[in-house]
């Protein structure tokens, strides 16, 4: 098998009791399986729940924390532990983990985008295990991934993974909730999310965690659209991991070898920028931009909506809605003159101008 570079994300039921204390047995598990990933040389990224969950009951909570507060307290105090843990259980394997701590606003912002990619690279690359969770000491609300699934996905893009394997309590996806409906068909193989799926997908975690199968679904959905495949389901075992790559594995694999990975640019762009206004095309630069790989020039701009500055990113419609998103190379107003010019019959200066408004290196297709 060759080297593959394998997102593994491990949810906090299937790290903790239903104490919300560490479970050993349970966490000893998933360390022999991941170390058995890196001798068989494949590269591994852990995004790891089990923070608040292993938090919790040290601060005399009796279940998960509701509150915003509660969550960001038991975070600060069972990441520590959750780390102190990995430590220790990997120093027997020889590997060395490193912690790091996301929010939204590490992938909306361009430089600190860059700069997360560039170290994990890195860690990488120098043989250590990165172990990804959301800083929930220090999110809001409105700007958190929404679960570790997501997060999950969204990392397995950024780093351009073969694989994102999200373990849980279940073996896979169903036709219907097999906890209510035990005759109900697994699903073994997909190659996309529908929204059937979406719909008939109950949305209730675990006791000590936050993502419900539905969540799974959505993340799953995410990371092939990045031309990531993905495994949902459990095991057990030092040789669950391997076994899963090697398409043995208890739950389901979706997969679509024909959507092609985007580069992390255009990750960027269609997943985490915040757009700044709008552009609206004629039919012959749509034809252009979404089939024949060009770029978007001047003359195939009609209206601009929205005030926003070079390098910034907006979005463009065609006839029947939006297309994608891309990073301007003009400032609004220099477009609206352009339109101007070009509707009194003038030759504008950027009408004729052969630099693009948005290059294809800098456009992403919704």
């Amino acid at each position: 098998m060759k080297k593959q570079r394998i997102v593994v994300k491990i949810g906090s039921s299937s790290l903790t009791n239903v104490k919300g204390e560490i479970d050993q047995t349970k966490f000893n598990d998933h360390i022999d399986a991941l170390a058995v990933l890196r001798k068989a040389g494949h590269e591994v990224i852990l995004v790891s729940s089990g923070a608040v969950a292993a938090g919790f009951a040290k601060l005399g909570y009796s279940s998960r924390p509701i509150t915003i507060k509660g969550k960001q307290a038991a975070s600060a105090v069972g990441q520590g532990l959750l780390m102190q843990s990995y430590i220790e259980k990997f120093s027997v394997h020889g590997i060395v983990p490193a912690q790091i701590l996301l929010t939204r606003i590490d992938f909306s912002n361009r430089e600190r985008y860059r700069n997360a990619f560039a170290t994990m690279t890195e860690l990488l690359e120098r043989g250590i295990v990165p172990i990804i969770n959301e800083n929930d000491t220090v999110s809001v609300e409105e700007l958190t991934f929404g679960d570790n699934d997501m997060l999950s996905a969204l990392v397995s893009g950024f780093l351009h993974a073969d694989q994102l394997i999200i373990l849980t309590d279940i073996n896979g996806l169903y036709e219907s909730n097999p906890r209510k409906y035990p005759l109900a068909k697994r699903l073994d193989y997909l190659e996309q999310i529908t929204d059937d799926l979406l719909k008939g997908a109950a949305d209730t975690g675990s006791k000590v965690g936050t993502g419900g199968m539905k969540s799974k679904l959505l993340a799953a959905k995410t990371a092939t659209s990045l031309g990531v495949s993905v495994f949902i389901g459990r095991g057990e075992g030092s040789n669950k991991l391997l076994t899963i790559l090697q398409g043995g594995g208890d739950g389901t694999y979706i997969s679509n070898p024909a959507i092609a990975k985007i580069n992390t640019s255009r990750q960027w762009i269609v997943l985490h920028s915040e757009s700044t206004g709008e552009l609206h095309v004629d039919q012959g630069a749509e034809v252009a931009i979404l089939y024949n790989g060009k770029s978007l020039l001047p003359a195939g701009v009609v209206k601009v909506n929205g005030d926003f500055q070079k390098g910034d990113v907006v979005e463009v419609f065609g006839v029947n809605g939006i297309l994608g998103k891309g990073e301007v190379s003009y400032s609004s107003g220099e477009l609206r003159n352009a339109i101007e010019d070009r509707n009194k019959e003038k030759e504008g200066e950027l009408v004729s101008s052969a630099v693009e408004v948005i290059h294809r290196d800098r456009w992403a297709q919704i």
